[in-house]
């Protein structure tokens, strides 16, 4: 029974050997992510595309925090555009792990993406980290036109501006069966048209991200920003970013910095230069 006990062993231990040996390996890498961006002296950071206020024409707070994460690891800043794909998946896939088929990218670093847990799972690929700033839904109105806002029916019957193919603009059409459908104007790109078109008088209200609203209208006279009153959308959500899932030193590194810029309200400065308050995740 003794040599059949042995072998046993012999394979526990190599089975053991084995597991160590493959967790080694993302250590290893790990180790390179870091070091690699410093010896090139250049952080590569993908951003969206025409996201206002986060990017636009190569400036907006996205802009402003890569630039302040290069800083902090003591490189300069490569920025790469893209345009977003059909999903969350897409976009990390085409940027942060595997490359666009267009053939750019991928980036070190990927910012402005949810720190959302069934994202993570469905990715493993990647790492999310380092929320930096909390997102929600909201709505302005025009106090002479809605004095008051309990729900959404004191805009009685008057127009409300709304992407249609947008967040806002999905809850607001299916909102108590549809019941405020034909009074949204929904033709139009994102939240921070939809605050122009409040700010010319053309709309009682304006829904879009909060964000997209408070870029344009915040501090305004005679108009109110708050939550989108329906329950799912009260509490928003935190935006972070993305790098391999094997460059957690890069992570590590680029957590620290965004930590750092919080503590010295540096962070809270970036949004309140495009008049957005800045939200801790």
């Amino acid at each position: 029974m003794r040599p059949l006990a042995d072998r046993r062993r012999r394979r526990l231990i190599t089975a053991a050997a084995a597991v160590a040996a493959t967790a080694a390996l993302p250590l290893a890498a790990r180790a390179q992510a870091l070091a690699r961006v410093k010896e090139r002296g250049r952080l590569s950071v993908a951003v969206y595309h025409d996201m206002p206020p986060f990017h636009v024409g190569g400036e907006g707070i996205d802009v402003l925090l890569a630039r302040a994460l290069a800083q902090h690891l003591g490189v300069t800043l490569s920025l790469l555009p893209f345009h977003a794909g059909e999903s969350m998946g897409d976009d990390l896939r085409n940027m942060v792990w595997r490359g666009h088929y267009l053939g750019f990218g991928p980036a070190d670093v990927l910012l402005h993406v949810p720190v959302d847990p069934p994202l993570m799972r469905a990715t493993p690929q990647v790492e999310i980290f380092a929320p930096y700033y909390r997102e929600r839904v909201m709505i302005a109105r025009r106090l002479d036109a809605v004095p008051r806002m309990d729900g959404l029916a004191d805009f009685g019957t008057q127009r409300i501006a709304v992407a249609g193919q947008s967040l806002a603009g999905w809850l607001l059409i299916g909102a108590e069966g549809g019941r405020y459908r034909d009074q949204l104007d929904t033709k139009i790109a994102d939240g921070t048209e939809a605050a122009h078109r409040l700010r010319r008088g053309e709309v009682a209200g304006a829904a879009g991200l909060a964000s997209e609203l408070e870029s344009v209208l915040g501090g305004a006279s005679g108009v109110a920003i708050e939550p989108l009153p329906l329950p799912q959308m009260r509490n928003g959500w935190a935006v972070g970013m993305a790098v391999k899932r094997d460059a957690r030193d890069l992570a590590q590194a680029l957590q620290a910095a965004v930590e750092a810029l919080a503590a010295s309200g540096e962070l809270a400065a970036m949004f309140a230069s495009r008049n957005v308050s800045w939200r801790r995740p």
